[in-house]
């Protein structure tokens, strides 16, 4: 285990969220102060009730200035943005529903444009102990690095003559070289310190103007990483590579709407949305980052105690490394795997009966017991 190298205190804004979102975040975050403590290190937290519950006080998901806000904290830990109820609750309860997109525009997507977040970082991993309806899953370690702020979620398009007979929407997908270049000098650098192999998904076959443009910049980034290996691979090819052969995958490049459905897909392959971590950085070293789990609310499992708090772990893991703390991430991460191999501390979405709090401290555990043996 390495030395810590960062400061003594890291402060942090956390935004627990929606639906389950509370109960990993809750989890998580004792896990990671102990992390922490264990290097003579802190942790401070505030926190912040954005989402549907700020929304039905206020009429929006989030103040106004909550970009800024994000702006004076080293990271963000954020558990789940979206709906608290299902249709048919809400619908019970004679209550309206607050739309997905009003409060994911109004959260995640503000704080991700907002902050210039972009690059979405998704490392997938199967662990062994854990089933993968996917036999091929078996050791699978990628990662999907995901262009953030643009592409087909450029919130930029309109719906005409919304109910009646002739209704037609336009979605306008934007591509641009300056985000493009970004996100694959990130992705080859990746690459390069992970044994140089990168998959570059396009659709230039179709889509020729938006993903001509990416197949163009990534080929002209590749002359700098001459020891990463480059593939271009149609996305509809991917998808099925993902499923039949992932362990070959090493770092895959993605555009916003092909690498939000790709990674999804990865995850469910080496064993659930449960398992699967999320950074949102800023390439150039700004801060803050934006942390979260992949999964979405789960409002029917909400408040029941049985969500799985591992990718809220390990997207705290992934905060702790950007922020300068590699020997606290590197104690979560361990504990993770070690708390894994006990099939008694799985959680229902993994086929086991542990509950959330029970994940989390074994996970705690586990991490005390390897402390004691470094």
């Amino acid at each position: 285990m390495t030395e810590p190298i960062g400061p003594e205190r890291l402060r942090i804004a956390v935004i627990p969220g929606d639906g389950i979102g509370p109960e990993v975040v809750g989890a998580t975050l004792p896990v990671l102060r102990h992390a922490l403590a264990l290097s003579g290190q802190q942790l401070e937290i505030d926190m912040y009730d954005w989402g549907a519950s700020h929304h039905r006080r206020t009429g929006r998901p989030a103040p106004a200035d909550a970009v800024e806000t994000a702006r004076g904290y080293d990271a963000i830990l954020l558990g789940a943005i979206g709906a608290e109820t299902t249709d048919a609750a809400a619908a019970a309860d004679d209550q309206p529903r607050i739309t997905d997109h009003e409060l994911l525009r109004g959260t995640v997507l503000a704080l991700r444009q907002g902050l210039d977040l972009g690059v979405n970082v998704r490392p997938l991993r199967a662990f062994p102990t854990v089933p993968a309806p996917v036999p091929a899953a078996a050791g699978a370690d990628f990662v999907v690095a995901r262009e953030n702020t643009e592409g087909e979620y450029a919130g930029i398009g309109a719906r005409f003559d919304r109910d009646g007979p002739d209704a037609s929407a336009i979605e306008v997908a934007v591509h641009t070289r300056r985000r493009i270049e970004r996100c694959a000098r990130y992705a080859f650098e990746l690459a390069d310190r992970r044994g140089g192999e990168l998959v570059q998904v396009s659709k230039s076959n179709v889509m020729r103007h938006g993903y001509g443009l990416w197949d163009d910049v990534v080929r002209e980034v590749s002359m700098d990483y001459p020891d990463v290996a480059l593939e271009v691979v149609l996305v509809d090819a991917m998808a099925a590579r993902m499923v039949t052969d992932p362990g070959r995958l090493d770092v895959v490049l993605a555009s916003n709407l092909f690498g939000d459905v790709l990674s999804d897909l990865g995850a469910a392959v080496v064993g659930g949305l449960g398992l699967a971590p999320s950074a949102n950085v800023n390439p150039g070293g700004g801060r803050p980052g934006l942390y979260e789990p992949v999964h979405g609310t789960a409002p029917d499992i909400a408040g029941r105690g049985v969500a799985n708090p591992v990718a809220c772990l390990l997207s705290g893991a992934m905060l702790l490394e950007d922020t300068g703390f590699p020997a606290a991430a590197e104690a979560v991460r361990d504990a993770v795997s070690a708390a894994l191999r006990d099939r008694n501390t799985h959680p229902p979405d993994l086929g086991g009966t542990a509950t959330t709090v029970a994940v989390a401290d074994e996970v705690m555990r586990q991490m005390e017991k390897q402390w004691r043996a470094v």
